[in-house]
């Protein structure tokens, strides 16, 4: 589970909830299936990320198998603050998973926002924001049986199409105990739609928690308008990371240094191909042409592509 440091500065747990307390934004990496994983976690630290999450891990496989907690939760010293994303539908399965990353990170949170069909069927992700009291039971048994003091439990959520009962459901959230709350602002149907950063403000308006906004930030300049136009205490970015994860530090674009930095730590902590490749990928998006990225895409080893940055970028 635990990689040795790269980082040499001693690290100790971070407290979540003091970033929330800082009268600062707090800039936050979002869960991504595949991606929010170390290597990708200790890049997007080093350019102004405060705070990040790991990819959503179905509690259930977690607790079961072995082989599922080797292959989904790998961190280390500098992986702080940190906090484990899970997909649950029964308090005591969290509460079982909780406690085995507990000692690791710095928080867990509910997985009540993804809509995808599979996570739906089975009773996880988006299909919680329709059971308030399951959140609450939830909630209520991590804050109960995990006796670490300062350890965070929060939720992730999609809105209502009536924004009441998104309204209710956070307030009972926040009764129970809730650290924080993160809304995408889309409905489960919306998906390309705009995000309704009005629905975000009238929830960020009815509670005393901290609320941070998640959906289409895309640029630094982005998370200080949505910051602005919501209240939000910090902002949530998925995709516009994926592109530029030196964005938190104000970038407007990758810059070669964090390219540089991204193969230094892939190879560093033995990032499989593939995933390495379509990191590079994103992050070289919007600097190459469609010829370059016709020749970058389908290189097939990491030899291959050293040598393609090193050709064309001296890297």
């Amino acid at each position: 589970i635990i990689h040795d440091c790269i980082e040499t500065k001693e690290c100790q747990l971070k407290d979540p909830m003091d970033l929330f307390h800082s009268g600062q934004v707090v800039k936050i990496c979002a869960p991504m299936v595949r991606y929010s994983k170390l290597a990708f976690r200790t890049l997007v630290r080093k350019y102004s990320c405060d705070l990040c999450y790991t990819p959503m891990i179905v509690a259930a496989d977690f607790v079961r198998s072995a082989k599922a907690r080797d292959s989904e939760f790998t961190t280390n010293k500098g992986d702080h603050p940190l906090i484990v994303q899970f997909a649950a539908k029964e308090a005591q399965v969290l509460c079982d998973a909780a406690r085995i990353v507990c000692p690791f990170a710095d928080g867990i949170d509910l997985n009540c926002g993804c809509p995808q069909r599979w996570a739906m069927a089975e009773g996880y992700g988006a299909c919680l924001i329709n059971k308030p009291e399951l959140v609450q039971d939830m909630v209520r048994h991590v804050r109960n049986q995990i006796d670490k003091p300062r350890f965070s439990v929060s939720i992730k959520i999609r809105i209502h199409e009536d924004l009441k009962r998104t309204v209710d459901l956070c307030q009972k959230a926040e009764a129970t105990g809730v650290s924080w709350i993160t809304v995408h602002g889309r409905s489960i149907e919306e998906r390309h739609q705009p995000v309704h950063y009005d629905a975000i403000k009238i929830i960020k308006q009815s509670m005393s928690i901290p609320v941070v906004a998640n959906g289409d930030i895309k640029t630094l300049r982005d998370a200080e308008k949505v910051h602005h136009l919501t209240g939000a205490d910090g902002v949530m970015v998925a995709r516009g990371l994926l592109a530029n994860p030196a964005m938190f530090a104000g970038y407007e674009e990758t810059p070669l240094k964090c390219i540089q930095d991204w193969v230094d730590i892939a190879l560093e902590l033995g990032t499989p191909f593939t995933c390495f490749h379509h990191h590079l990928m994103y992050m070289m998006e919007r600097i190459t042409s469609k010829q370059e990225k016709k020749v970058f895409n389908v290189l097939s080893s990491t030899s291959a592509v050293l040598d393609y940055l090193n050709d064309y970028y001296g890297l």
